[in-house]
């Protein structure tokens, strides 16, 4: 499958007419994204993950595209959408999001997908948690979303990489790369370095990710490569 990155954590994945689409949020290039896809992924209700407006507006214009997000986040958008729709397109556009549970299997776009984690790292203790799911993609591609659940019983081969947030530090990023094992690995939410401190957390993932068998690849928003 061909993988596109866009800014931050939005993700596009084309295969064989098929188009997936993750976290098209405020900091990405959502309708770049979301144009002839037929799913999109959201693994959280945060903005940089998700801009609401923007999808929704995407969701009612097209009449193929399905949403997939965590139970509540899900119940909101659909009370979004029939609200902000006239009528019966309001409906259509809320009957086209659907709930996903951790721990599940389901298909969109054609793409087999999995669910693991239910819940956001830890920000701080006064700030609230809220729902996050991590999807894995025909058993070979891995988006934790803001979360370093690690996906049980099986072994990943290509890992999406949160490189930095508020929520973590390189230690932590270092050792979720090398509890993932997997062959390659690229990054995601890395909207809110510079070029300095990405040079520098990506060095140390590339260092240690290499001792571990995992090769790191930079990509910049825009680029493409095979998974």
């Amino acid at each position: 499958m061909k993988l596109t990155k866009y800014t931050h954590s939005c993700v596009r994945l084309e295969r064989d007419g098929n188009v997936l689409v993750l976290d098209p949020g405020s900091f990405s290039e959502v309708e770049e994204a979301l144009d002839g896809a037929q799913a999109v992924l959201i693994t959280h209700e945060h903005p940089d993950h998700l801009d609401r407006d923007r999808v929704l507006a995407q969701l009612r214009a097209n009449t193929s595209l399905v949403l997939h997000a965590p139970e509540r986040l899900a119940a909101d958008l659909r009370a979004a959408a029939a609200a902000d729709g006239s009528g019966a397109e309001g409906e259509d556009a809320a009957g086209r999001i659907l709930s996903v549970e951790p721990d599940s299997t389901f298909t969109a776009a054609g793409f087999t997908v999995r669910s693991f984690g239910g819940q956001h790292a830890l920000i701080h203790p006064l700030v609230p948690l809220v729902a996050n799911i991590g999807y894995l993609i025909d058993g070979t591609l891995y988006h934790p979303g803001d979360s370093f659940v690690v996906p049980n019983g099986l072994t990943v081969k290509t890992l999406l990489v949160p490189i930095h947030a508020p929520w973590s530090k390189v230690g932590e990023v270092i050792d979720f790369v090398i509890a993932c094992g997997a062959e390659r690995a690229y990054p995601i939410h890395d909207a809110l370095l510079n070029e300095r401190g990405l040079n520098i957390s990506e060095g140390h993932v590339t260092r240690f990710g290499e001792l571990y068998g995992t090769v790191y690849q930079h990509l910049s928003a825009g680029d493409t490569v095979q998974v």
